[in-house]
């Protein structure tokens, strides 16, 4: 089923109804090309996912980067009746203190209205310090999430140069290679190059497009196992 969305304005609150899947490529190209369109004045957006019976890696990725972008603009995105199938999701990849979903529409408006709740998100990382390249931004946004909630110092770039210089400089304990890196094998080894030492994950070419409440733990338990074996 294709992504469709019912937009409305509560407020100076967008409300956006999706039904369908937020899935790697075009449905979440679709779904950030309307949010950029319907937040021309107001930055505040809230997803109704009642209906969305599916979600990838690369749809989750997307959600995060949409909420990265509106709340550096001073705005936000909330999400509001999660589908028993994005509930899980959110659950099985420990993203639910991203989102803080709300149960109804009415509560998640009323967010937008009550007084900031202290300062920026905290995190308690450890020392494992991660770099991960992709050219997908979505992709690296989530996993930026993801390692994070999993107690990881995350680096990304789209751009090898910058990767050698961030495994070098950052002496990180592992680097990941996305898909999209899968082939440049002159860019996989000019940053593996740049610290013999680092330990190395690709990620399978399907990474985007597949189940993300399967491959996101199973990504956190094979970094965990990689840095318990470099301890």
């Amino acid at each position: 089923m294709q992504l469709t969305l019912q937009s409305h304005n509560s407020g100076e609150v967008i409300v956006v109804r999706c039904c369908g899947r937020i899935v790697s490529s075009e449905e979440a190209q679709f779904l950030q090309r309307e949010i950029e369109r319907l937040t021309g004045l107001t930055k505040k957006v809230v997803l109704q996912l009642a209906e969305v019976n599916y979600v990838d890696s690369g749809g989750l990725g997307a959600l995060v980067r949409l909420r990265g972008a509106l709340r550096a603009a001073r705005g936000d995105l909330k999400l509001c009746q999660l589908s028993p199938f994005v509930g899980q999701v959110l659950q099985a990849t420990n993203l639910l203190s991203v989102f803080h979903p709300y149960a109804t529409e009415k509560e998640a408006i009323e967010a937008f209205l009550a007084p900031p709740q202290g300062g920026k998100e905290t995190f308690e990382p450890s020392g494992n310090r991660i770099v991960c390249l992709d050219s997908s931004l979505d992709l690296l946004a989530y996993l930026t999430a993801l390692l994070q909630r999993a107690g990881c110092q995350v680096f990304t770039t789209q751009y090898p140069s910058d990767a050698a210089a961030l495994v070098a400089g950052a002496r990180s304990s592992i680097v990941i290679f996305g898909p999209g890196m899968r082939t440049n094998e002159a860019a996989i080894a000019r940053v593996c190059g740049s610290a013999p030492k680092v330990q190395v994950v690709h990620l399978p070419p399907d990474f985007s497009t597949s189940e993300a409440d399967q491959s996101g733990p199973a990504l956190v338990s094979q970094v965990r196992s990689l840095l318990a074996r470099g301890t």
